[in-house]
């Protein structure tokens, strides 16, 4: 069974392990989203106020504060010519790429070992497609069949790095932050559960660095 090497700190108070799922779990780029819209006539502004209100769809859509219909309906008059709901979702899920299988196998090894979770900032339209990929690929119905529980912001109402949603899964799940290792490839997302008492990882995933790493 799979053990985390000796670099991580804290070893051996370590029981339980949350990941990230993007960058970590699912390899992502965002700047094929970012090229995708701008082919379909997406504005480029200058004003900062409307940069401002386009990002902030994006934030209101990954804490779920709006339904995914109406996110694609107040996207669309951002672009300079007519968008469809399916233009819009193929758009924003071309940043998902793959999951590749040894991250899969990984994580069914080692949770004969530690008690694992997700928590994830995502949203709707994203949630929809990387679950049926899942199904197809690797044959679980969820992510909770694979994780003892997946967390995903839009679900919650809660956003990394807010030290409210890792205190919200620590109570959740029962979880004693000095025995929990959080893994994530954003140093601000690692800071956050920190804050909540959390042992934190930064994935170096520029750097080339994986979960399968970590293991031996």
């Amino acid at each position: 069974m799979a053990r985390l090497i000796p670099g991580i700190p804290q070893i051996k108070s370590i029981k339980n392990i949350i990941f990230d799922f993007g960058g970590v779990i699912c390899d992502i780029d965002i700047k094929r989203t970012e090229k995708k819209f701008f082919e379909m006539g997406l504005k480029r502004f200058e004003n900062g106020n409307a940069i401002s209100e386009r990002d902030d769809l994006f934030r209101r859509l990954e804490k779920g504060g709006m339904p995914a219909q109406e996110f694609r309906n107040s996207l669309k008059r951002f672009f300079t010519r007519p968008v469809t709901d399916k233009e819009i979702d193929d758009a924003w899920n071309a940043l998902l790429l793959d999951i590749p299988l040894e991250r899969i196998r990984l994580l069914e090894d080692i949770r004969k070992t530690y008690r694992i979770f997700l928590l994830s900032n995502s949203n709707e339209i994203h949630y929809q497609k990387y679950l049926s990929d899942f199904r197809n690929n690797f044959g679980y119905q969820d992510f909770d069949r694979l994780f003892e529980k997946a967390y995903f912001s839009f679900n919650i109402h809660l956003q990394k790095p807010d030290v409210r949603i890792f205190e919200f899964v620590l109570n959740k799940s029962g979880l004693k932050a000095p025995e929990t290792l959080f893994i994530d490839d954003s140093l601000q997302h690692i800071e956050g559960a920190e804050n909540a008492g959390i042992i934190g990882y930064h994935l170096k995933i520029k750097e080339g660095e994986q979960i399968t790493d970590l293991f031996c």
